[in-house]
């Protein structure tokens, strides 16, 4: 079972350890575009936690927070497996904390990963749809594969179209860009 806290409780909590630790699993695009202030981006796709957790003593708590809880749930599960107890989500990830109105570091806006794989999935639809009146039947296989890899996705919550994306040029952070720190935004 995943053990999860509040945003709310882990600020609270940040007032009383200073050195907290606040991990931060989303991609560097969505890190750059707002994240808790303490928070410190270890992407989920490159998380090991034993080399996180190497300078944790086993009485400290280790946060993961992402967008929405989602993936958070997910980090703390190959920590659980890695043998590591001491994790917890943060319930609702970024958007939460935002809501809630706690301190956060805004960078660059980006489109979004979903976004852009919604934009992609649909021009490939589009564009396999077209191919197969105009040049071969067959073509409409190209859909049926988009629209399959799309049910695929939101069976197991996993995206390769996703993942391929983010590993895209556009979507790369060079360097930090954060420039603001807020706290509610109305």
């Amino acid at each position: 079972m995943i053990v999860s806290a509040t945003p709310k409780a882990v600020q609270e909590r940040m007032q009383t350890v200073p050195c907290l630790r606040l991990i931060d699993v989303r991609t560097p695009v969505e890190f750059q575009e707002v994240h808790a202030t303490s928070a410190v981006n270890v992407p989920l796709d490159t998380l090991q936690p034993s080399s996180i957790m190497a300078d944790v003593p086993a009485s400290e708590m280790v946060y993961l927070i992402c967008r929405s809880g989602g993936r958070g749930q997910k980090a703390c599960e190959k920590f659980r497996v890695a043998g590591y107890t001491n994790v917890m989500n943060v319930e609702g990830g970024t958007l939460a904390w935002t809501d809630a109105g706690l301190p956060v570091q805004r960078g660059k806006k980006m489109m979004s990963l979903e976004r852009q794989v919604r934009i992609l999935a649909g021009t490939i639809v589009v564009v396999g749809v077209a191919l197969g009146f105009l040049l071969h039947p067959a073509l409409f296989g190209l859909s049926a594969f988009i629209g399959a890899g799309l049910v695929f996705a939101g069976v197991t919550d996993t995206c390769g179209m996703g993942l391929a994306l983010a590993k895209m040029p556009w979507n790369r952070v060079t360097k930090n860009v954060c420039n603001t720190t807020t706290g509610a935004t109305g």
